[in-house]
């Protein structure tokens, strides 16, 4: 378990990550959630990370009031990332220890969070499925 405390983001992070845009479609991203079984991606503006957009927010675009009109449902899909993004998002860098991935993702129940550079690039990407590997490697 000491091996576990001494373990960084950096170390069990996803490197290779796909992102999507503000102008995705709903339609869009509704066939990589499924293609891809990812949680979240984060959203990106040339080089910089705006936002993210989890599987909680693709839902929440489905969700009703009674003094809202249902709109159809290919009108939903024909929304964009940009309209359901969270603009304000947890990250972490790389030197993060995962103790600390860990609370987080307890804390805000997160399946994923963004790695960020000290230059606020994107490094990678750290899931529970990671922690969890990183547990079993370091017990």
């Amino acid at each position: 378990m000491h091996r576990f405390l001494e373990a960084t983001a950096g170390q069990y992070m996803t490197r290779t990550v796909k992102t999507v845009t503000r102008d995705t479609t709903m339609r869009e991203l509704q066939r990589m959630f499924e293609d891809d079984d990812f949680n979240c991606y984060p959203v990106r503006e040339g080089d910089d990370i705006v936002g993210i957009m989890s599987k909680f927010d693709f839902l929440k675009c489905f969700t009703f009031n009674p003094g809202r009109m249902v709109p159809a449902y290919d009108e939903l899909l024909s929304r964009t990332v940009g309209e359901a993004m969270m603009p304000e998002f947890i990250y972490v860098d790389p030197a993060t220890k995962l103790t600390r991935v860990l609370q987080l993702m307890v804390d805000h129940r997160m399946k994923s969070i963004p790695v960020l550079d000290s230059g606020q690039r994107l490094a990678g990407i750290i899931a529970r499925e990671d922690v969890m590997r990183a547990l079993t490697a370091r017990v």
